[in-house]
């Protein structure tokens, strides 16, 4: 080969990698009793399991100053904001301006407000027209706006689900897929990946304690949530394929009491399965 040729066959790998490289992140609600009682030691924390990549977060009592200076000191930044259901009917100006003052590209709804149970077919719809036509608005702004699944939305349908209206009419909007609440409600994640490529930029990763019975309320028991590939969601498949479709963050959320010793097992279960260990 060429040496001409072999430069550009090296820069082209390496962009492929860059391009394709995903990310650990960490869901902050994973710390939501930590953080507020010392967020220097558990932003420290979070930097020292190797992670930078942050979605939610806050000042928790720190000065602007003095957030900014720790986020700086140990390479932290935010990457995907929150996006209220309910604001977003109202007016998503302010969700926006808030994700472009934190430089994100992804904002995401975590909820739609419901009455207690499944969602029916008629709430999905109305959420997927609300979120095509104000995510046409996050666009604009290089801002992709997000769904996060949570288990309500896997009621009988047809021949398939309620969540298979809004996988199939998304246009302006993507998914961060949660994959324990998918699994809880009956779904399989990694089935929908493969059939929906593309649509899942970020994905909450957690896992589910072996033997736990679903839920298709959006409701359960957060100690079931066990380190990273010690469940039965299927976490190292899921991993392998956001990989081959180049999902950009792999957040970790680890919503039980014992997150702080799990979270960085996880990180490593993460890595090993990306061939970084």
């Amino acid at each position: 080969m060429r040496p001409k040729n072999l430069i550009l066959s090296l820069f082209l790998f390496l962009l492929m990698q860059v391009t394709f490289a995903q990310e650990i992140a960490i869901q902050t609600y994973s710390l939501r009793n930590q953080l507020p009682e010392d967020p220097v030691k558990y932003y420290e924390m979070i930097a020292d399991w190797g992670i930078h990549a942050i979605e939610g977060g806050g000042l928790y009592g720190l000065s602007e100053v003095e957030y900014e200076r720790l986020f700086t000191e140990n390479r932290l930044r935010i990457v995907g904001v929150g996006a209220d259901y309910n604001q977003l009917l109202r007016d998503p100006a302010p969700i926006i301006e808030e994700a472009k003052k934190q430089g994100v590209k992804y904002a995401t709804c975590y909820w739609i407000p419901h009455q207690e149970g499944p969602i029916s077919l008629d709430e999905i719809k109305v959420a997927t027209a609300l979120f095509n036509e104000v995510g046409k608005d996050f666009q604009k702004e290089g801002i992709t706006l997000l769904y996060h699944p949570h288990g309500y939305e896997f009621s009988p349908e047809g021949k398939g689900v309620v969540m298979d209206w809004m996988l199939e009419n998304a246009e302006n909007f993507a998914f961060n897929m949660d994959v324990y609440w998918v699994k809880m409600g009956g779904g399989d994640p990694l089935k929908i990946m493969k059939k929906h490529k593309g649509k899942f930029p970020m994905l909450h990763l957690k896992d589910r304690k072996i033997g736990t019975p679903n839920s298709n309320d959006g409701h359960g028991d957060v100690e079931t949530n066990v380190v990273l590939g010690t469940g039965d969601v299927g976490i190292e498949k899921i991993i392998k394929e956001a990989q081959k479709q180049g999902t950009t963050y792999l957040v970790i959320e680890d919503e039980s009491s014992r997150s702080v010793e799990q979270i960085p097992l996880s990180v490593a279960f993460i890595k090993k399965v990306m061939g970084q260990d």
